[in-house]
């Protein structure tokens, strides 16, 4: 890979980490759509492989406030969700998978800024579970129908419940990957690379919680998001 594309990569993997660490979700909708512009062939896999890591990063810390049973029943549709994911990473080509990120990233935030509350009953757990592994294994964003559906709950509550949802989830996802042939050697290889840096961003987060205000964050991520799904579906139509 070239330096400077993995530089790009490692930066966007940095912030999404820390963003993640911090309110819980958002390491996917940052750097997926930069990776969809530097090197599509990545995607879903490697996105999908560190925030396997990120999640169990962030669970351990925050175990003292996990909701087992919400997390319980959102898996419940989570892993039927995945087996539809991976079958959409087989089914369409790597084009139609970036309008697939561009899409969804624009669907996360949208609902994210229209305030959209719903009540986290069994059924919209299970619904947003469902939802989480279509997107989360087909394009590696799958964190907007839990924050959606979880919002509200304290933070430390929130990062733990989610973060043991996505570690579940994601290794699920990871396991479908492999065995429908999405996750190559290079991707393993980037992945190793990137393993010191989901790390520094992670530990950034602990910081970030103590000085800087989680709705900031939110929004802030929320923004960078938006602009790399903006130059993600500019490349799409310009055909570059």
């Amino acid at each position: 890979m070239d330096p400077g594309a993995f530089g790009l990569i490692a930066a966007v993997v940095f912030i999404g980490s820390a963003l993640q660490g911090s309110i819980g979700f958002g390491a996917g909708m940052v750097a997926a759509p930069v990776i969809a512009l530097v090197e599509p062939g990545l995607l879903p896999s490697i996105v999908v492989m560190f925030a396997c890591l990120l999640a169990l990063m962030v669970t351990l810390r925050e175990r003292a406030n996990l909701d087992l049973g919400g997390a319980g029943w959102a898996l419940a549709g989570r892993l039927p969700g995945s087996a539809i994911g991976a079958l959409m990473v087989v089914a369409l080509p790597v084009a139609a998978l970036s309008w697939v990120v561009a899409v969804s990233v624009v669907a996360g935030v949208g609902s994210a800024f229209l305030g959209w509350r719903p009540a986290p009953t069994r059924t919209a757990l299970v619904t947003a579970g469902a939802l989480s592994g279509i997107m989360g294994t087909s394009t590696s964003i799958g964190g907007a129908p839990m924050a959606i559906v979880w919002q509200g709950q304290e933070p430390a509550r929130l990062r733990g419940t989610m973060s043991a949802f996505f570690l579940v989830g994601s290794i699920v996802s990871v396991v479908l990957l492999v065995l429908v042939g999405a996750v190559t050697w290079h991707s393993v290889q980037v992945f190793a690379w990137l393993i010191p840096v989901v790390a520094a961003g992670f530990l950034l987060s602990r910081r970030l919680n103590r000085w800087l205000d989680a709705e900031r964050l939110r929004l802030a991520g929320l923004l960078l998001a938006s602009l790399g799904a903006l130059l993600l579906v500019v490349r799409l139509l310009l055909g570059v």
